[in-house]
């Protein structure tokens, strides 16, 4: 049996480049997701960490075993929000908002992942924890690719919003995406691999 490993095959999503921002079209893309709000590292977000990976090696085990597909679980996901998005910049974390996702394959519909869901719920610590299945359409987004800790994003983020987009005539639309593609438990925070991802519309459209 083979196994799909999406990051490999759609790398104009997951390789970014460094130092520069680069646009892509990010299409509809099916996600386990479960919101939050607080620091992160906090029990919370620990917790809906867990059932989001509880729940992805739920449904990569039911793909194998009743469609005989196999594939490679995604890395971990967050949309980041707050009334007051200038907290990104000071990062006063406790005023942020989440939404964790991880991100799943195409062939599997939301009956599927129901099915993953109710396994993670009878496995979490949490099992009242909101998880549940998201679509989320991105379409025209910048992205670059982050090394280094999280509390060094601020100044690459104030550049996007107040130099970049401003200068390409664009606006932001949606939220601040970013991409995990390092283990934080196991990767020093300099070495840390991190996408910065922004969708964006012209400004007079």
């Amino acid at each position: 049996m083979s196994k799909v490993d999406l990051k490999r095959d759609q790398r104009t999503l997951y390789a970014p480049p460094t130092g520069r921002y680069a646009e892509v079209d990010v299409p509809a893309l099916r996600y386990l997701a479960v919101d939050g709000s607080g620091r992160p590292g906090s029990q919370s977000y620990q917790q809906a960490v867990e059932a989001l990976f509880t729940a992805s090696y739920a449904a990569k085990f039911l793909s194998k075993s009743e469609l005989d597909r196999d594939y490679v679980v995604m890395p971990l996901e967050g949309l980041w929000w707050s009334d007051d998005m200038t907290t990104f910049l000071t990062r006063e974390k406790d005023r942020w908002s989440w939404r964790m996702l991880i991100r799943q394959p195409d062939w599997l519909d939301e009956q599927f992942l129901a099915t993953a869901v109710e396994q993670a719920r009878a496995k979490s610590r949490d099992p009242e924890r909101l998880l549940r299945v998201v679509e989320l359409t991105e379409g025209r987004c910048l992205q670059t690719l982050h090394l280094g800790s999280y509390d060094e994003e601020g100044p690459i983020l104030a550049h996007l919003h107040d130099k970049l987009l401003p200068s390409r005539g664009l606006r932001p639309v949606g939220r601040h995406h970013e991409i995990y593609l390092s283990d934080a438990r196991r990767v020093a925070p300099e070495k840390l691999r991190t996408i910065l991802r922004q969708p964006v519309a012209a400004v007079d459209g």
